[in-house]
């Protein structure tokens, strides 16, 4: 099967970025070659758009979590020939999953696709924001070199007490990466992670977020948004943080209470706040305002699930 697969597709250049409109997924030359047709499109939003009107008699839909296609009831029951709707990443929030159940439509994933590049870009948001690392950048393409200024909120990370709202894949990656640089960790999560997991990283187990939230430094959130986790990040909840915390969220938007975030950037509540996740995707001008007034803060565009 193997050579087989291999004699029918060219598979792609190593570097080469499939996961855009040109790059089609890579998909199109093994699907037509197996007499399927593949239609891609980045006109999805709006009344009329292409992927309303391909949608209707489509067997397979795929959208990718950081450009969503959101399907809706009112779509999925127009789709009569809909049978699978595939996140090419890892989260379906963007698909009303009672509806698909409703009608008979498989939602996939594509498990631990993107885990490294989620981890590994929660660590450099841990350690921009905790080194005060963009408002030094800013100083020097200013033309500035005021040392003081520069170093005024930075810190060294080591001793810190980093944690994370769950420890899956991408989770436990994040502790791994972080243990090297001699802090203390700790997760909450509702399975507890093996004994022998604990012991090697020197883990700190918490039965409850708020717990977990009161003790640590940074915490960065790793969950799946469903209606538990939706606004999980409140009023409530961040004023039970440690004062002056920082909060890296890379995994939905609305998992983190936007005016309840600002108010505690803005009080001291928290130091910082590090995403790149954001209610609805993509950012548009005027959801960006808040960005506009968050100096102290990192943020970019849906780009850890993104591995080249």
């Amino acid at each position: 099967m193997e050579n087989q697969l291999e004699s029918n597709y060219v598979w792609g250049t190593p570097g080469e970025l499939l996961g855009c409109v040109s790059g089609e997924l890579g998909l199109r030359q093994f699907l037509e070659a197996n007499g399927h047709t593949l239609v891609v499109t980045s006109d999805k939003d709006g009344d009329n758009c292409t992927a309303d009107k391909e949608l209707v008699d489509a067997d397979v839909v795929i959208s990718q979590p950081f450009w969503p296609y959101y399907l809706t009831r009112e779509k999925i029951e127009k789709a009569k020939n809909l049978k699978m709707a595939i996140t090419a990443g890892i989260g379906s929030d963007h698909v009303d999953l009672q509806a698909a159940m409703d009608n008979n439509v498989d939602v996939v994933e594509v498990t631990y696709c993107n885990s490294i590049s989620v981890s590994e870009h929660q660590v450099m948001m841990i350690l921009t924001l905790v080194r005060d690392y963009h408002n030094q950048y800013a100083i020097v393409k200013s033309g500035g070199w005021n040392i003081a200024d520069a170093v005024s909120r930075s810190y060294d990370v080591e001793g810190m007490h980093i944690g994370t709202v769950a420890a899956g894949r991408i989770g436990l990656s994040v502790l791994r990466k972080m243990k090297p640089f001699d802090v203390n960790l700790h997760y909450f999560d509702r399975h507890r992670l093996p004994k022998s997991v604990e012991d090697e990283l020197n883990l700190t187990f918490h039965d409850s977020v708020e717990s977990m939230v009161s003790v640590c430094d940074v915490v960065t959130i790793n969950c799946p948004l469903h209606p538990e986790t939706e606004d999980l990040f409140n009023q409530n909840l961040i004023g039970k943080m440690k004062k002056g915390a920082y909060l890296v969220n890379t995994a939905r938007g609305k998992i983190c209470n936007r005016d309840a975030v600002a108010e505690a950037l803005e009080s001291g509540q928290l130091s910082g706040y590090a995403g790149d996740v954001w209610l609805f995707s993509p950012l548009t001008p005027l959801r960006f305002l808040i960005v506009t007034v968050l100096s102290l803060n990192s943020f970019s565009p849906q780009i850890t699930a993104t591995v080249n």
